[in-house]
């Protein structure tokens, strides 16, 4: 048998094989999609004025860049005590009430009180409401996000809310539970009066504390081996008196896998005792301390707390989904199960990128020492990363690290209820700091970087020069359009991250009959239905068409493998001649 009429045969069978119709692949065109209404950056509605540098009531308040700042009348609260201050200016607070804060007794002469009465209140933010839809009262972690929280608050005199007209929290009632100060050595009695629906307690995470105290009643916060939990409607007093000072940590200890995971935590820190020190007791949203210690001041030109946390929406979906506290603790205690739990949020200081640009910057200004105390409140280790600086770290767990083994790095690990003071020198010497400018901060655990998977998010901040900061706290960047981050479409997967970066040709866009370009409509990231091919039906000539292929992946395919198969029997021609030569009917022919 000729070669010929091997390629003849070979041919005439990939002729008479039928063949997928080719279609060429075309793009579809880029569509735009519609971004809902851009917050602005600042929308607190402080007034200009609490930003400033100010004396009330004797106390001296730093200035705060923060779009969102402290009223200054609660620090003046917190420092005085609300039994030092007067009426006109415990009436100008967030609704403190009049025993919040009860501070008395010179006890070692040396200018400041030495007896602290501390009242907390236990609270929910973002719960069920039987009166509407939604929930209340609310507190949102970035625009539209509104998981449920308890957190500890100073004790309040009003509503929980702004107003009447209002479902937005009260300043005080909001993520995290804040930091408390104390000085060395002094009496404290901390008094949680739980206003909650389930039990709860505190427990006093690396504060020195007596397990029993003086009338010989628990003081450890345990329910199993301390003391019975506190229950709703009652109250319980922590009696301390610290001889160490450093940062420490407080939470509930009543199933702390979830109650702590809610919100229930802080950060507690124990101010070395100096002459007319006057911590500043609550630090409410941690963040800027705009009244540092007298110690602090002696090292540091400013303080800031930073508080890492994550969430599960699971968990923090249950307080939202009933009324019934019955059905709440069914599902939280016996439903729930925590082993399986994913987080979902990354927050710092109570919020996740953009709304912690608002209020959780560490502004700075150059050669200046800030003090920065960190606690790790994740359920996973973190890695904290500074751009553009190498901060010292001093203190590990309220214990000071010796000088001869201080290190100085851009990342640092805290393991859960960690905390770390780090020394963030702005001296720009190629080391320490790099310059000036708008150098971000992150926990480096890459899934931090998210909201609710979708990035940039998480606990990103930044450490800010005041140069480049405005005098309403908004960052002057130089890099893309942050006003996606700041619409509801763009947590809801509504938006292509990249949409906006070219304005006469978009690649990075959505690619049309994908998605729904209007706001408001696309409730998921998930792909609308493909269009359906036409069907076979009369041509421009009057014959039929035939009906368009599905998709031109498999003709394309077939053609690849036929081309492939023709060419397989090329390179063995011998063997398939002699295989052909073997049937009947070409037998027959070459004879």
């Amino acid at each position: 048998m000729s070669r010929l009429t091997l390629a003849t045969l070979t041919a005439s069978l990939l002729v008479t094989l039928p063949l997928p119709s080719a279609a060429v692949f075309k793009a579809p065109p880029t569509a735009k999609v519609e971004a809902g209404q851009a917050e602005p950056f600042c929308n607190s509605g402080a007034p200009p004025e609490w930003r400033q540098a100010q004396v009330v009531e004797g106390v001296q308040i730093q200035e705060s860049r923060s779009c969102n700042p402290d009223n200054p009348n609660d620090i003046a609260a917190f420092v005085k005590g609300t039994n030092n201050i007067s009426m006109e200016t415990l009436m100008d607070t967030s609704n403190v009430a009049a025993d919040t804060l009860t501070l008395s007794n010179d006890i070692d002469k040396d200018g400041d009180p030495d007896h602290y009465i501390i009242k907390l209140e236990i609270m929910e933010v973002n719960g069920h409401s039987p009166d509407f839809p939604g929930v209340v009262p609310t507190f949102d972690i970035a625009p539209g996000i509104q998981p449920s929280f308890w957190v500890f608050t100073p004790k309040s005199r009003d509503m929980s809310t702004r107003s009447f007209a209002s479902a937005e929290a009260n300043p005080l009632l909001r993520m995290p539970s804040p930091p408390i100060r104390v000085e060395q050595g002094d009496v404290v009695w901390l008094v949680v009066e739980n206003s909650h629906y389930f039990p709860h307690s505190i427990h006093l995470h690396g504060v020195d504390h007596p397990f029993m105290d003086h009338a010989g009643e628990g003081n450890d916060g345990v329910g199993q081996t301390s003391e019975m939990d506190i229950m709703p409607g009652q109250s319980k007093t922590y009696v301390i008196r610290p001889r160490q000072a450093g940062t420490m940590y407080y939470h509930c200890h009543v199933q702390p896998h979830t109650h702590i995971a809610m919100g229930l935590a802080g950060m507690f820190i124990v101010e070395e005792n100096r002459p007319n020190n006057w911590p500043q007791v609550f630090n409410i949203g941690a963040g800027q301390v705009r009244h540092p210690s007298v110690a602090v001041l002696e090292k540091y030109k400013q303080e800031y707390d930073l508080h890492y946390q994550s969430v599960d929406k699971e968990l923090h979906s249950i307080p939202q989904s009933a009324n019934d506290v019955r059905l709440v603790a069914k599902k939280m205690n016996q439903e729930y199960d925590m082993t399986d739990a994913t987080d979902d949020y990354y927050l710092l200081n109570g919020r996740a990128f953009p709304y912690t640009l608002r209020e959780s910057l560490i502004t700075v200004n150059p050669s200046e020492k800030v003090k920065i105390r960190i606690l790790n409140g994740h359920t996973e280790p973190m890695g904290l990363h500074i751009h553009g600086h190498k901060a010292t770290e001093t203190d590990y767990d309220g214990v000071p690290v010796n000088p001869a083994a201080q290190v100085t790095r851009d990342v640092y690990s805290l393991a859960p209820a960690q905390r770390l003071d780090l020394a963030l020198n702005t001296t720009d010497d190629g080391l320490h700091s790099f310059g000036s400018g708008l150098w971000m901060f992150h926990d480096h655990t890459e899934k931090a970087f998210t909201t609710d998977g979708m990035g940039e998010g998480g606990s990103i901040s930044l450490v800010a020069y005041k140069d480049y900061v405005d005098e309403n706290g908004t960052p002057k960047s130089h890099g893309m359009d942050l006003k996606p981050y700041f619409t509801r479409e763009f947590w809801q997967r509504k938006i292509p991250v990249w949409q906006d970066h070219m304005e006469d040709w978009s690649p990075l866009g959505a690619p049309a009959g994908t998605m729904d370009t209007k706001p408001g409509i696309n409730a998921g990231n998930e792909l609308l239905p493909p269009q359906a091919a036409p069907a076979a039906g009369p041509s421009a000539s009057g014959g039929t068409a035939p009906a368009a292929p599905a998709g031109n992946g498999g003709g394309l395919f077939s053609g690849l493998l036929l081309g492939m198969a023709a060419y397989v029997l090329y390179l063995n021609r011998a063997k398939v001649m002699a295989r052909l030569g073997q049937l009947p009917f070409l037998a027959k022919h070459k004879q």
